[in-house]
C-alpha cells in the first residue's frame, strides 16, 4: 500500500523521535522531536490529512484531561498543600525510618490516583528531597525512599486509566470506558503494587535508617524560605500565618474537593459524559477558590500549564499511526494472534510481557499505542480484547520501569535528582528494578487473569 520510501522515512522518523526523547540533548522539550517526526511521517505520505480527524478525536480528550489535573496540582501547590503533606509525613513517621518508608509509598500512590504519574513525580520528588535533607540522611540512605517512591508513583497509574495520558488514549482506541477499566483493573493492579512495595522493602531493609530525628513543625517553619518546587513562583503568606490546626482543616477541605472531582470522572464515564469536561470544570473551580482565598488570578496558569503535552501526544500518535499504516501492526498480529486467541491466560501473560519489553526499549508512550492498535486488528472476542488491553497497560505502566528510559516520569525523576545533586546511577536503579519489576509484572498479570475469570 505504501512505497519503500514512505516506509523508510516513517521508520526513521520513529527511531529519531524516540532517541531524541530519551536522550534529550540540552534538555530538549519532548514536543519538538515528536513534532518533527510527525511532520516527516506526513511528508512521506504514510499518514494522510484525512487521518487527522480520527487522530484528533482520539488524543485531544485525553490530553485535556491530563492538563486539567496538572492545573489542579499547580493550584494545590499554591495552597502549600504538598509542603503540608511533607510535614505530615515527618510527624507520622515518629522517628521511625521504616514507618516513613511505608508513608512515602502511600503518599506517592495517592498523588498518582489524585493527579497522574508525571504530576506525581514532579510534585512528590522535591517534597521528599526537602524532607530527607532536613532529616540529615546520607545519599545512600535517601535512595530507598526516592527510588521506591518513584516506582510506586509511576506504577500507580495502572489501577485507574485516568492517571496516565497514554492509558486514556488507549482506552479510546479499544472503546472501553473508565468505569469498566477500573472494575477489571483496580484489584489486580493494586495487589501488584502491594507486592512491589513488599519486594522494595525487602531489598532496602538493611539500608533504611531505623531511627530518625523528630522534625515536628520544622518543615513548615523553614520550608517556605527554602522551597524551590518547579511549579512554585510565590509564597503563600496567608497560609503561613495559620496555626497548624487551621492549616490542617483548610487542607482537608481542599483534599475533599479534589477527591469529589476524581469521583465525578467515574460518574461521568458511567453516564458517557466526556471526562475532559468534568476535569476542566473541576480545575476552573479550584482556580476560582484560589483567586478568592489568596487573591491570585488564574492568568499564571497560561505559563505554568505544560501545553506541550498536547503537541507531544498528537505528534507521537501521528508517528505511531504511520507505523500502523505501513504494516507494523499487521506483522505483530500475524506473529502473536495464533497464541493469544482462545486463551485468556495467554492473552494476559504474552501481551503483558511483549508490552513490557517494548516499553523498556522504546518508552511506554509509543509502545502502548503500538500494542493497542495491534489488539484492534486481531479480531479478538470482547473479553479477550479487554484482558489483552489491560495486560498491555500493566506492561506499559509497571514493566517499563525496568530501565529509567522506560517512562517519561522516570526521566523527569532522574532530571530532578541531578538538579538537586542526589546521585542515583543506572547501576543503583537497575540493581533494584531487575529484582522487583519482572516478578511484579508476572504476579500482576496472573492476578489479572484470575480476577477477570472470577468476574466473568
Amino acid at each position: 500500500m505504501y512505497g519503500s520510501a514512505a516506509t523508510t522515512i516513517t521508520i526513521f522518523a520513529f527511531v529519531m523521535t524516540v532517541v531524541l526523547i530519551l536522550w534529550r540533548p540540552k534538555e530538549l522539550n519532548e514536543a519538538i522531536p515528536s513534532s518533527i517526526g510527525a511532520l516527516l511521517v506526513i511528508i512521506s505520505g504514510s499518514v494522510t490529512l484525512a487521518d487527522f480527524g480520527q487522530i484528533s478525536a482520539t488524543v485531544s480528550g485525553a490530553a485535556i484531561t491530563i492538563m486539567a489535573t496538572i492545573v489542579m496540582a499547580v493550584v494545590l501547590e499554591s495552597f502549600g498543600f504538598f509542603l503540608w503533606a511533607a510535614e505530615g509525613l515527618a510527624a507520622r513517621a515518629k522517628g521511625s525510618g521504616i514507618r516513613l518508608f511505608w508513608y512515602v509509598n502511600l503518599i506517592c500512590f495517592l498523588m498518582t490516583l489524585f493527579f497522574n504519574n508525571d504530576g506525581s513525580i514532579l510534585i512528590t520528588t522535591p517534597i521528599l528531597l526537602i524532607l530527607l535533607q532536613n532529616l540529615g540522611l546520607k545519599n545512600h540512605q535517601k535512595i530507598p525512599y526516592l527510588l521506591s517512591g518513584a516506582l510506586v508513583a509511576t506504577a500507580s497509574s495502572a489501577p485507574i486509566g485516568v492517571s496516565n495520558i497514554v492509558n486514556l488514549i488507549a482506552l479510546k482506541i479499544v472503546h472501553m470506558d473508565l468505569y469498566m477499566h477500573t472494575i477489571m483493573m483496580f484489584v489486580p493492579a493494586t495487589l501488584g503494587l502491594i507486592f512491589l512495595v513488599l519486594l522494595l522493602f525487602l531489598c532496602s531493609y538493611k539500608v533504611i535508617p531505623k531511627r530518625l530525628p523528630l522534625l515536628s513543625n520544622k518543615l513548615w517553619a523553614t520550608g517556605m524560605d527554602r522551597w524551590h518546587h518547579p511549579l512554585k513562583n510565590q509564597p503563600v503568606s496567608k497560609l503561613s500565618a495559620m496555626s497548624s490546626k487551621q492549616r490542617t482543616r483548610f487542607m482537608q477541605k481542599v483534599l475533599l474537593f479534589v477527591f469529589a472531582v476524581r469521583v465525578s470522572l467515574f460518574i461521568a464515564s458511567y453516564f458517557e459524559i466526556p471526562i475532559e469536561i468534568v476535569s476542566v470544570v473541576g480545575s476552573c473551580l479550584l482556580l476560582g477558590w484560589r483567586w478568592y482565598y489568596l487573591r491570585m488570578p488564574p492568568m499564571d496558569m497560561v505559563k505554568k500549564t505544560p501545553w506541550h503535552i498536547l503537541i507531544f501526544a498528537f505528534g507521537m500518535y501521528v508517528i505511531i499511526y504511520g507505523l500502523h499504516n505501513i504494516g507494523l501492526t499487521n506483522w505483530l498480529v500475524n506473529f502473536f494472534s495464533p497464541v493469544v486467541q482462545g486463551s485468556l491466560f495467554n492473552a494476559s501473560l504474552i501481551m503483558g510481557a511483549v508490552q513490557s519489553l517494548m516499553s523498556t526499549l522504546f518508552n511506554n508512550h509509543p509502545a502502548l499505542m503500538i500494542g493497542t492498535l495491534t489488539l484492534t486488528e486481531m479480531n479478538l472476542d470482547p473479553l479477550s480484547l479487554k484482558i489483552a488491553y489491560l495486560a498491555n497497560v500493566i506492561g506499559s505502566d509497571i514493566g517499563s520501569l525496568l530501565l529509567p528510559i522506560g517512562t517519561l516520569a522516570s526521566l523527569i525523576w532522574m532530571h530532578i535528582l541531578r538538579k538537586n545533586k542526589v546521585k542515583i546511577t543506572w547501576k543503583d536503579y537497575t540493581r533494584i528494578t531487575i529484582i522487583v519489576i519482572p516478578p511484579t509484572v508476572l504476579f500482576t498479570l496472573i492476578a489479572l487473569f484470575y480476577w477477570v475469570n472470577w468476574l466473568y
